[in-house]
């Protein structure tokens, strides 16, 4: 797909990226997604820009704090600098900033390949699955599981969920979604006893092979700003163009 400027790449990488992890509970609020899954995750719990025009935003954040203090949890604004005009705002409301992150994209170029050995794909994640994803990225809560589950019982994207297996033990997971001809990169995670094994590469790898077939032409992901080993190994992968950051801001 075309886009004819850098915002219109950045938008529909933006659009892309919330419709890849949905909220089961969301409303319009101005210009603005509120999303309230509940749960400990700030992306489907906070209020997200869309593009075009933004109600003033100090009556946006007055009903938004109302809507969450209804729901006895308070706000967080999640603020990309596609929109910053919330920033000064939330300084003067005394909102801190957390969670930097950093959007980057990749053109989807170069032949498909052949899949790795040990490779498990499939549509929806299966129970063995979401015990992969577990064993790599650690315990959480059982309403952070049931939120997350959740989340993704509502992604009706082209989707793609993979495991890599090596003797019997599923080393690395990850799932990627495409919208638009975009390909969104998501719960990429490897077991603390199999990193640095090159099997996350092997798994983006495959993902951007589907998803190539699914007719896509670009990919995308967030991660951490400060997370140096992931961003030098999505840089590897042709990852090397940063879109935009965003920051959340809630008080404390």
């Amino acid at each position: 797909m075309a886009w004819h400027s850098d915002d219109d790449l950045a938008w529909a990488v933006e659009e892309a990226c919330l419709n890849a992890r949905p909220s089961p509970v969301e409303i319009s609020l101005g210009g603005w997604l509120l999303r309230a899954s509940g749960g400990p995750t700030r992306r489907t719990n906070s209020l997200n820009p869309l593009r075009g025009r933004r109600d003033d935003p100090a009556a946006v954040i007055a009903a938004a704090e109302a809507v969450y203090q209804g729901l006895g949890r308070p706000l967080i604004v999640r603020v990309p600098d596609l929109a910053p005009e919330m920033d000064a705002l939330l300084d003067r409301l005394g909102y801190r900033a957390e969670g930097e992150t950093v959007t980057l994209f990749a053109d989807l170029a170069g032949s498909d390949g052949e899949a790795p050995d040990g490779l498990v794909l499939s549509r929806d994640p299966d129970e063995a699955w979401f015990a992969a994803r577990a064993a790599c990225e650690g315990a959480v809560s059982a309403l952070a599981e049931d939120t997350y589950r959740a989340s993704l019982a509502c992604l009706i994207l082209p989707r793609a969920f993979v495991r890599l297996m090596r003797d019997d033990t599923s080393v690395a997971v990850a799932f990627g979604a495409v919208h638009r001809g975009l390909l969104v990169l998501e719960s990429v995670a490897t077991h603390p006893e199999h990193r640095r094994a090159g099997y996350a590469i092997l798994l983006v790898d495959a993902l951007m092979a589907w998803a190539r077939r699914q007719g896509a032409d670009g990919a995308c992901l967030q991660v951490v700003a400060g997370n140096a080993p992931a961003r030098a190994l999505y840089a590897s992968l042709g990852f090397s163009r940063t879109l935009y950051g965003y920051r959340y801001r809630r008080r404390d």
